[in-house]
């Protein structure tokens, strides 16, 4: 199983944008999906994360400008930003949880100028 993301980058403060990623490998069905991110000298914290069916959950910092979402077809799952702040600057990292294991991406980096 491999989870690869994309979308990050540099955006401008106030912008919006789309962070993707997609599991891949032979016959597999995700359930629960999130994405998290680095805190310096602490573990990854849950941004945001969401069922097979489609229910999600939010950190109190993501509730408002921050929306998951899912193909399940695809097994890829969605994270856009809006009014994008510099403190969202970030590693962003996925997560998908694929019979009873939990996978990791790589992360992806979301840079923001003020």
């Amino acid at each position: 199983v491999h989870l690869v993301e994309s979308g990050g980058g540099l955006v401008q403060a106030g912008g919006s944008l789309r962070l993707s990623c997609v599991a891949s490998g032979s016959g597999i069905s995700a359930n629960a999906m999130g994405w998290y991110r680095q805190v310096p000298g602490k573990q990854r914290e849950l941004v945001a994360s969401i069922t097979r069916g489609g229910s999600a959950d939010y950190a109190n910092s993501a509730k408002g400008r921050f929306t998951i979402s899912r193909d399940n077809g695809r097994n890829t799952v969605y994270l856009d930003v809006d009014n994008l702040k510099p403190e969202d600057a970030n590693v962003y990292y996925c997560n998908a949880e694929i019979e009873g294991i939990s996978y990791w991406g790589q992360g992806t980096q979301v840079t923001v100028s003020s």
